[in-house]
């Protein structure tokens, strides 16, 4: 009989073969692969009914051409995509990504992780995403409709309430979403529950916008109390500036933290008096700016452009990477740890590399990974398609409550399954297994479907 680790080196070995120039995807299985050696140690079974090369293989993937005219009549083209990762515990659900470097990799990669992050819900979603490498920055209101249109067009096809539930990511907020779901009901007629993320006059959920962020704090805040620590009066430095970032700015300031800097893609801003919420909210959500504008109304604030410096350099306590993939290398949590971080909490999904993973766990510093601390945002989704399902709207409180009570129960399930398995304390470890057995267990059920 094949051992654990033997089998899912095969396994890794094939997937490397058969999308050798997928790399982000690749690093995401690879992370996922090491921790679930022990799982098939255990249960030989999924051995046998060579689960994990089914798991791996996606159930669909839809590639499209997206055609639309620009604001000088220009017509342009742009490729879209849906991989369908996972049906086994449920619908497929997962954000679209509209930013250029969106491609086949990034959107297995993301696709992959959403397997294990929607199971940690304790949601019954499946794992899927999906996006555009088309650019919403810079264009105007009309552009984004005629692109978000000619994109959901051919989308439709493939997604349903029941079948496969999209939602927002970065490039795609609250506008996007809206004229998403206008085309969609312009083909199909008013289906509630066929998008997340929706706005409150057309069956969106309260707490939506701020479920991911709010979410990571919360997590942050079971490791700390685990360590007999809590997040008021610790420094934070919040990477990102989009709806993940604020809302983690928002929450930690309301627990009693500074966050000392935000960022962008343009480099980031230091307040030694504490990142004004008000005036980011303005800069990104309203006039959609960059971050430099910040120092206009705080004079005392600090700019430096990404080519001078990293965010990381920066001196705190905690650490919230909330921007995109692969954000801290090896020598930014070298960086980290030197300058006495206790908690970093991925906010964005796989920002830290490998190999800054594991100078985190060997420095002994909390580390939240990401298919377990950024889970608040689908979880909500799931909650705002029970709500659709219902005909009905909770109170901001009753979701908030929701959500806490699941990124705690997501906290406490990684916890014990890396103890059962022998990786006490080790939150990446656990939440992969924690993720994957409850998908295999489906899996195993159902048969070699």
């Amino acid at each position: 009989m094949v051992d654990g680790k033997t089998y899912v080196t095969s396994v890794f070995e094939k997937v490397k073969e058969n999308n050798n120039h997928e790399t982000e995807f690749l690093q995401a299985v690879q992370e996922v692969f090491d921790s679930l050696i022990p799982v098939f140690d255990k249960y030989p079974q999924y051995i046998e009914e060579n689960l994990l090369e089914r798991l791996v293989e996606p159930e669909r993937i839809v590639t499209f051409r997206v055609p639309w005219v620009d604001d000088q009549g220009n017509v342009q083209v742009n490729r879209g995509y849906r991989v369908q990762f996972s049906s086994a515990i449920g619908p497929y659900k997962g954000g679209l990504r509209f930013h250029p470097s969106v491609n086949q990799s990034i959107v297995k990669f993301l696709g992959f992780e959403q397997i294990f992050k929607n199971s940690l819900t304790g949601q019954p979603i499946g794992g899927g995403k999906g996006g555009s490498n088309f650019d919403p920055k810079g264009k105007s209101d009309q552009e984004v409709m005629r692109f978000t249109q000619s994109f959901m067009t051919e989308l439709q096809k493939y997604i349903g309430p029941d079948l496969d539930v999209p939602a927002g990511d970065i490039g795609v907020g609250g506008r996007e979403i809206g004229y998403l779901f206008g085309q969609y009901k312009r083909l199909n007629g008013y289906q509630n529950g066929v998008l997340t993320g929706k706005g409150l006059s057309f069956g969106g959920s309260l707490t939506r916008t701020e479920a991911t962020g709010y979410g990571a704090v919360y997590f942050a805040q079971e490791m700390l109390a685990a360590k007999n620590d809590c997040v008021k009066d610790k420094t934070a430095i919040v990477s990102g500036s989009g709806n993940v970032a604020i809302y983690a700015t928002e929450k930690l300031q309301e627990l009693g933290a500074k966050v000392l800097a935000v960022s962008d893609s343009s480099g980031y801003v230091y307040d030694g008096d504490g990142i004004n919420l008000e005036t980011l909210k303005d800069i990104k959500e309203v006039k959609r700016e960059r971050i430099v504008k910040y120092t206009e109304k705080h004079p005392n604030a600090v700019f430096t452009p990404t080519e001078q410096g990293h965010i990381w350099e920066i001196k705190a306590d905690l650490a919230f990477p909330c921007a995109t993939q692969n954000k801290i290398s090896e020598e930014d949590a070298k960086k980290l740890v030197s300058n006495g971080v206790i908690a970093v909490t991925e906010g964005a999904n796989m920002p830290s590399t490998l190999e800054a993973i594991t100078v985190f766990q060997e420095a002994n510093v909390l580390f939240g990974p990401a298919k377990a601390a950024n889970a608040g945002g689908v979880a909500v989704s799931a909650l705002e398609m029970a709500q659709n399902s219902g005909r009905t709207q909770w109170t901001f409180e009753e979701v908030d409550t929701k959500l806490k009570a699941i990124m705690t129960s997501i906290y406490k399930n990684a916890s014990s399954a890396a103890k059962e398995f022998g990786q006490e304390g080790n939150l990446v470890v656990g939440a992969n297994i924690a993720g994957f057995l409850k998908v295999a267990q489906a899996m195993s059920s159902q048969g070699i479907v």
